[in-house]
Formats: structure tokens, C-alpha cells, sequence
């Protein structure tokens, strides 16, 4: 058995108390650029804690991205708090999302807000050839252990994550150690990423630990806290630069 099988059940244990398995597949709602064909690439959105399937189009991140021209089709997906307190996500994200659509497109971004925001990465440490790019929104990233840790090392670019992988204690360690290696000299086929996030966010600590490993052109802030007004100021400016058709 691989870390990832070791670590990520107890990482989906710790988000949250134990329950009954929760393996429904996950509801989805696509929205294609043409009602005649697929687009080049596929943007999956993941909800944060509270948010259901629809939301993002509520908040125009759908219209958004059809108004910007860019060759995309998006896939709304209803990964809520269920999903990780059962500790089915991965694979309800392999079933429902990855496995039909890595044929039909060249590339497939993951959009993730808050919780979504661990889903996302999660998702990119368990299929890291199935991730083409990452859109991080106010992440959730972690304990505060783990982010004191990196801070006392000097930052992400001196920290030495350890070697062992210990089980209950290491699955954001791992997460960080993922980020530490795209920030650094990621390899062949590794995730683009941006991080966003308002400069009020109750997780502002975490956001700006890993936007000082990343290039400037990684990160984008914004007025705000933990809010959609935040988040869709944000969107709009990532997709006035259009990095996802790139």
C-alpha cells in the first residue's frame, strides 16, 4: 500500500467526525462552451464547505468564462462536506469526474474555493497525471502545526519536510511537500498553479506562507476576506489574463 493509501484516510477522517460511507456519485452540471462539441479544456469547479453544485454559477464564474472567449467547458461538481467526512472523495473523483472525461479533453484545471481548495490538491497528489492546472481560491491548507513548522524553518523554500511519512500526522505535511516541489523544480507534466485569496482572510497566514514560494505572476490578492465578492474579483482578474487557454 502507497503513502497516498495511507494517508488519505486519515486525512478525510481529521476534516471531519466519522460517519456512515457516503458513496452516491457526485452530482454534476456541465456547462459547454458549444452546444456542437467539447472544448480543449475542462474546468472542474469544487465547491467550498456550505456551497452545493450551482453555486459558482450564481455567482457569474460561469458567465464570466463564457464572456472571456476562452475554449473551455466547465464542470460544476457537487463534492460537499459528505464526501470528506465519509472519506469517498478520491474516488467518487476518479468515478464521476476524471475517468469519463480525461479522453475527451487535452487538458482538465481544477477551480477550488476554501475546501474545495484541499479538494483540488488532494485531487492533484492522488491523479497527478490526470491535473493539468490548479486555481486555488483561500485554500484551506492545513494545521496550524504544520504551518508553524514552515514557519520557523524560514518559509517554504527552507523547510525540510521529513522523510517518514507518519500516518494520522502527515497528510497536509505531504500536501505542502507537493507544493514545496511545484515551486520549486516541479516535474514534467506538474500542475500550473495560481493561488488567490483576499488580504482579510481569516487564512491569510497560510495563503501568503505559500505565495512566497511561488513567482509573482502565481499570485493574485485582492481587498476582502473569505467572501464571493473576494472570490469573483479574483476570477475576473485570472481570467483577464487567460492563463487557462494558454
Amino acid at each position: 500500500m502507497g503513502p497516498r493509501a495511507i494517508i488519505l484516510p486519515t486525512l478525510l477522517s481529521l476534516l471531519g467526525a466519522c460517519a456512515g460511507a457516503l458513496n452516491d456519485p457526485i452530482v454534476t452540471e456541465v456547462h459547454r462552451r458549444s452546444t456542437s462539441d467539447r472544448a480543449r479544456v475542462l474546468v472542474v469547479l469544487l465547491p467550498g464547505a456550505g456551497d452545493r453544485v450551482g453555486t459558482y454559477e450564481k455567482h457569474g464564474f460561469v458567465q464570466s468564462m463564457r464572456a472571456s472567449g476562452m475554449d473551455v467547458d466547465m464542470l460544476e461538481v457537487d463534492a460537499h462536506y459528505g464526501y470528506y467526512r465519509s472519506r469517498t472523495l478520491m474516488d467518487r473523483m476518479e468515478h464521476d469526474v476524471l475517468a469519463p472525461n480525461r479522453e475527451h479533453y487535452e487538458a482538465i484545471w481544477l477551480v477550488g474555493i476554501s475546501m474545495g481548495g484541499i479538494g483540488a490538491l488532494l485531487t492533484a497528489w492522488t491523479f497527478p497525471d490526470d491535473v493539468d492546472g490548479l486555481v486555488l481560491m483561500a485554500p484551506y491548507l492545513g494545521r496550524r502545526k504544520t504551518l508553524k513548522q514552515i514557519e520557523q524553518a524560514g518559509g517554504l523554500a527552507a523547510w525540510e519536510p521529513p522523510a517518514a511519512v507518519d500516518g494520522e500526522k502527515a497528510w497536509d505535511v505531504e500536501i505542502w511537500r507537493m507544493l514545496k516541489r511545484m515551486s520549486e523544480t516541479p516535474r514534467p507534466g506538474e500542475p500550473e498553479l495560481y493561488l488567490m485569496f483576499g488580504r482579510d482572510d481569516f487564512g491569510v497566514r497560510a495563503h501568503e506562507l505559500l505565495a512566497a514560494g511561488l513567482a509573482p505572476e502565481q499570485v493574485k490578492t485582492a481587498p476582502g476576506g473569505h467572501a464571493w465578492s473576494t472570490w469573483t474579483t479574483l476570477w475576473n482578474q485570472l481570467l483577464a489574463e487567460r492563463p487557462i487557454d494558454g
